[in-house]
């Protein structure tokens, strides 16, 4: 995956989540959901980034669950 596309993610999850963090601050490993990750995202951040990924990029991911799973990290 190229540089480009991965600070696009990171944009896309930051302003989808509204999140007050420079999305260049987040690693590309960093992990994006529960407790321990620096984000904090939960289970309606997940359907949000869904959303917006569907809406930027055409893609549909299946649930909430699905999602939190394939965006464990950028």
């Amino acid at each position: 995956m190229s540089a480009e596309l991965r600070l696009a993610l990171k944009r896309l999850i930051v302003e989808s989540c509204d999140k007050d963090v420079a999305p260049e601050s987040i690693a590309d490993d960093d992990f994006l959901f529960g407790p321990e990750a620096p984000l904090q995202l939960d289970s309606l951040d997940a359907l949000q980034v869904s959303m917006a990924i569907k809406k930027v990029y055409g893609l549909r991911l299946p649930d909430s669950k699905e999602t939190r799973r394939i965006m464990t990290s950028v």
